[in-house]
């Protein structure tokens, strides 16, 4: 730690969410190191020295640290925020595997389905010996975007977002590790629970799917979560939503919270349905539509959101139809077996877990089984 007790942070990923948050913790005055697995994506961050803020935070940034050397970026840091597409989370805990030391505190921003499971799993099997904690949040901080070279913007910041650690009892240690640098971080009960109130499996993969002509033709040039939400896709988000809340409540999740509740609690959104209260949600004005199918609101979050949860309910009893058409459109479309390279419960270390079993692991930690 700092001289004044304040933690080292690491920002390991360096796109539209890793660059807004390693230049707002260094707007804070939080030594940050920032690390991206490419070279080409940290030079202009290098030559300009940090990071110019828009939006509702506006200034720049300094990381003190900007590199592709992940041995260098997390030597120092006593909090690493991990802020890649969760299909990248197996890779980036395989990295970090070597240089792991004692009392290290790791965040997925966010863990989407089942993230601090994986990431745990990794390192179990790697024989890491250090003693660190893993954690994951329900959903990411920013709303924020990568404008141009070295530049981001942050459109809105939430309001509150559940966080918790594998074992959950060390959630207490996770929210002390990051509470001075985002006071918005509230403790969950574990990792179950902020997996499955993973709204991005409920708004990302079924607003692009349903807008695929319109992303094609117009190459994103709308706004996604308005224009790209009509009534009728609303429903299908809503279908989406009762799915994932089926299969929560099945592996014990009683208080998960539904798409429309969360809207309220994170923006303040309110509305009689989900498109009414997404309609009236401030912060998703100006938000554009991915510029191509090829974006991470199918790459990650079919694979790494809604395969999990589908797994889980094929595990537990529980049907999933809209989910698995998504699945299905998305695996067409990719040309990508994502039931194969996707979090099943056999990848997440589930398979065959009475539920029972599953909340001790969540409870305890993988020793705990």
């Amino acid at each position: 730690m700092t001289k004044d007790g304040r933690p080292n942070f690491a920002v390991l990923g360096a796109g539209h969410g890793g660059q807004a948050m390693a230049a707002h913790l260094a707007m804070m005055g939080f030594r940050v190191a920032l690390f991206n697995r490419t070279y080409h994506r940290i030079e202009p961050i290098i030559v300009r020295g940090g990071i110019e803020l828009d939006g509702i935070i506006q200034g720049f940034g300094s990381p003190a640290i900007v590199t592709s050397n992940i041995g260098e970026a997390i030597a120092d840091a006593d909090v690493l925020m991990v802020a890649v597409p969760a299909c990248a989370h197996e890779h980036i805990a395989e990295l970090c595997a070597p240089h792991l030391r004692d009392g290290q505190v790791i965040l997925l921003n966010p863990g989407r389905t089942g993230g601090a499971l994986e990431f745990s799993r990794v390192i179990y099997e790697r024989g890491v010996d250090a003693d660190v904690t893993i954690g994951e949040a329900q959903t990411f901080i920013y709303a924020s975007r990568s404008m141009g070279p070295a530049q981001s913007k942050i459109f809105r910041i939430k309001n509150s977002v559940p966080i918790a650690a594998l074992p959950a009892s060390r959630t207490p240690l996770l929210m002390e590790a990051v509470r001075e640098a985002f006071p918005q971080f509230v403790p969950a009960v574990n990792v179950l629970k902020t997996s499955l109130d993973n709204m991005g499996a409920v708004f990302h993969p079924a607003i692009t799917l349903m807008n695929v002509g319109w992303i094609e033709a117009r190459m994103g040039e709308f706004e996604f979560y308005l224009e790209g939400v009509t009534p009728s896709v609303a429903k299908v988000l809503e279908g989406v939503d009762a799915e994932r809340v089926a299969v929560a409540r099945a592996i014990g999740v009683e208080d998960v919270v539904t798409s429309l509740e969360w809207l309220e609690i994170a923006y303040a959104a309110t509305g009689d349905n989900l498109y009414e209260a997404m309609h009236n949600n401030e912060g998703y004005g100006g938000i554009k539509a991915p510029a191509t199918m090829r974006n991470r609101y199918l790459f990650e979050d079919i694979p790494a959101s809604l395969v999990p949860i589908a797994s889980l309910g094929k595990m537990l009893g529980v049907p999933t139809p809209t989910l698995d058409s998504l699945i299905h459109l998305g695996c067409l479309i990719h040309g990508i077996d994502y039931w194969t390279t996707g979090r099943t419960v056999k990848h997440l270390g589930l398979e065959g877990l009475t539920v029972k079993e599953i909340q001790q692991l969540v409870m305890k930690g993988r020793g705990g089984l």
